[in-house]
């Protein structure tokens, strides 16, 4: 693993184009994606690239690279596999997600989505965390002008009109950076926003989502399946054969009681819960619990200061658009930094920065609404809504332009997409001489 002990140290201090504060997937998806840039033009100068993250990849008390799994949109995947992640053992851990099979416990209405529908191989891919961060850092090894400080923590942001000052800290001593823009990309958890005076707007749910991993006794067939509850949706992924990761909204204190049962009555109550379609489940992972909320930054946007990821938006994880719309925002960032085929060498330029929230505002409100409205409407307990939203599953199953323009959005390929999430270079391939 790289870190700045085994890097010029020269590099490791001094002026950077960008100074990214956390490394988890989302602030390595964006080292390695700027890598894009560099193919712009022959004489373009690469990019300094300074990664700080408080926790080793390798670490289990890394929470972007632990033992989950994530569930990809297949507009994800392009992404990857235009940044050259994709490839190899992230592919090869990779399951294929074909079918989802949606429903309403305990009432008439279902639709089914298929891969088929939108002809692509798969709507998206479910893929162990752990494999996605190796393979990130990985990459990130191979590009000398990514420095990558870690164990270590930016303690303070100093910004000014024409740079920004950033003190590290790591192994008790203090480094000094300077950097053309920072981006925060730690997922809040350091206190920078608060610092810099970003507004936050934060909802907590009444709920927590469990995830655990369980076995069944057949083969799933690369489905999954989203069951609404009166307290929130129980989704079981497929991560390898005969095994399925669940993600399962419940209210705090049902949580709390799930958590503490033993293995053999945990997958009593899973059972009960979910029924026997999937088949009858056996050897639970260990369960974890998270707290849901819904956040938002006012503007992602200060100056020479970008904030991605979940410390600038998070949603219910219904659907699974939550890591999905933080890559991306990368994209969309990446190709904003981008003029035709003309590097721009200021990414905190103000043009830049107000160009990629303009861009960005829009999508993540939509994805926000959506996500927030599924959980409304299929957990709200009133009759009326009980009938209409079953009658919406079977409106949906009936009409294929219905169920396409829902898969568009899941799938991360509603309205305008950037480039990469489209599968498209940025730049034009160079001219073979």
């Amino acid at each position: 693993m790289t870190t700045a002990h085994n890097k010029a140290d020269s590099q490791s201090r001094g002026e950077y184009d960008l100074v990214i504060a956390g490394g988890g997937l989302v602030g390595a998806s964006l080292a390695v994606a700027l890598q894009q840039l560099q193919t712009s033009r022959d004489d373009a100068l690469p990019l300094k690239i300074a990664v700080v993250e408080a926790i080793a990849p390798d670490s289990n008390a890394q929470p972007s690279y632990d033992e989950r799994t994530i569930a990809l949109t297949y507009s994800s995947k392009l992404i990857f596999e235009a940044i050259g992640v994709w490839q190899g053992e992230v592919e090869q851990q990779a399951c294929a997600l074909e079918r989802i099979h949606i429903s309403n416990r305990g009432h008439f209405g279902i639709c089914n989505l298929d891969c088929r529908d939108m002809h692509t191989p798969a709507l998206g891919y479910v893929v162990p965390t752990r494999a996605l961060g190796q393979a990130l850092y990985r990459e990130i090894d191979t590009h000398d002008n990514i420095t990558l400080l870690c164990p270590a923590t930016v303690s303070t942001i100093k910004q000014h009109k024409n740079h920004v000052d950033v003190q590290v800290a790591q192994d008790s001593q203090a480094h000094s950076l300077q950097a053309k823009l920072v981006v925060i990309a730690d997922g809040g958890r350091s206190g920078l926003l608060d610092q810099l005076g970003f507004v936050v707007d934060s909802q907590p749910y009444p709920q927590q989502a469990l995830l655990s991993i369980v076995s069944v006794d057949r083969d799933h067939q690369h489905k999954a399946y989203e069951r609404f509850t009166p307290a929130g949706p129980l989704a079981l992924l497929p991560v390898s054969d005969k095994r399925y990761a669940v993600v399962w909204t419940e209210t705090t204190e049902e949580i709390e009681q799930l958590t503490a049962l033993n293995d053999e009555a945990f997958i009593q109550a899973l059972q009960q819960a979910f029924g026997h379609r999937a088949g009858l489940f056996s050897q639970p992972s260990p369960r974890k619990a998270y707290p849901l909320k819904q956040s938002q930054v006012a503007s992602p946007v200060q100056q020479r200061t970008l904030v991605l990821g979940n410390a600038a938006h998070t949603v219910h994880p219904v659907g699974g658009q939550g890591f999905n719309l933080s890559l991306r925002d990368v994209a969309s960032f990446v190709e904003t930094c981008s003029e035709e085929e003309t590097l721009i060498t200021d990414l905190g330029a103000p043009e830049v920065l107000n160009r990629y929230a303009q861009q960005r505002a829009t999508e993540t409100k939509r994805v926000a609404h959506f996500t927030d409205s599924l959980l409304s409407i299929f957990s709200a307990p009133s009759p009326s809504l009980k009938f209409g939203r079953n009658g919406a599953l079977m409106l949906i199953e009936s009409l294929p332009f219905a169920k396409r323009a829902l898969l568009k959005r899941t799938m991360g390929m509603a309205k305008h997409q950037p480039k990469l999430a489209r599968g498209k270079r940025l730049f034009k391939a160079p001219a073979s001489k």
